[in-house]
């Protein structure tokens, strides 16, 4: 007989539990990590999206562990005082995460972290409450979708979507088409939902995904070595969490 597919009542301790037992077990791998690896770096996401993270997670899985989210915990495991630090100077790092920040260990030296979080960058689409980057006018005539190589119009089938999200279009040869030009946003001005649905639509990125390297700790020394420029153009925003069972991958 097959599962009734009704709501059940999951009792609230229960929930507690898993979310205890989640804590205590990410305090336990962030600190077996920091026993584990020559350097723990502090860092910061700009334009956070889970799909980047979890190519940087790939990209680096055989030379790195990268924990993000659950910035208390993390703090904790570290230790915030010189009498709570789980190993020398870590105190000084852990005093820092504030936000949505993550740790990043491994044995790379720092020349090569560096580098590597200088040159990766992926462009991605804005969002709410984002600054446009550059002012969008749409010409008169046929509407293009940016993104196609070389781009090509809008099917008859979306015309409903992009009338709802302000284009005044008429049909014309079954493509949808402006009659005049139609200023989507400009420079430097918030986006509005509207703005960042069509934007997506037309296939215009704005905003770009990358990692600010706030600090390193160095597991010889004991020393944490603030890094210079790790919140240079790094444009915060509403965070995309990710999954707890994900943070610590």
């Amino acid at each position: 007989m097959p599962k009734s597919k009704r709501s059940q009542i999951v009792s609230l301790t229960k929930v507690a539990k898993k979310t205890r037992e989640h804590k205590n077990l990410l305090l336990t791998e962030v600190q077996q990590n920091a026993e584990k690896w020559k350097y723990c770096w502090l860092f910061q996401v700009g334009a956070m999206r889970n799909a980047h993270l979890k190519t940087v997670r790939k990209l680096w899985k055989d030379s790195a562990r990268i924990f993000f989210g659950r910035g208390a915990v993390m703090a904790k495991a570290l230790g915030t005082t010189v009498e709570e630090e789980h190993r020398m100077g870590l105190h000084r790092l852990a005093q820092q995460i504030k936000g949505q920040v993550g740790l990043f260990f491994t044995d790379s030296e720092p020349q090569e972290v560096t580098e590597w979080f200088n040159d990766f960058q992926q462009a991605d689409y804005a969002r709410t409450g984002n600054k446009a980057t550059r002012t969008v006018i749409l010409p008169a005539g046929p509407v293009m979708r940016v993104h196609s190589d070389p781009p090509e119009p809008f099917p008859h089938n979306e015309d409903p979507q992009l009338r709802k999200l302000g284009l005044t279009t008429s049909m014309k040869r079954g493509v949808p088409t402006l009659e005049n030009p139609h200023r989507v946003c400009d420079k430097g001005k918030v986006l509005t939902g509207e703005q960042a649905q069509l934007l997506k639509l037309l296939g215009e990125k704005m905003v770009v995904f990358k990692v600010g390297l706030l600090a390193r700790w160095d597991a010889a020394s004991g020393e944490v070595v603030q890094i210079e420029g790790g919140c240079t153009d790094i444009e915060r925003e509403g965070d995309e969490i990710e999954d707890e069972d994900e943070m610590s991958e």
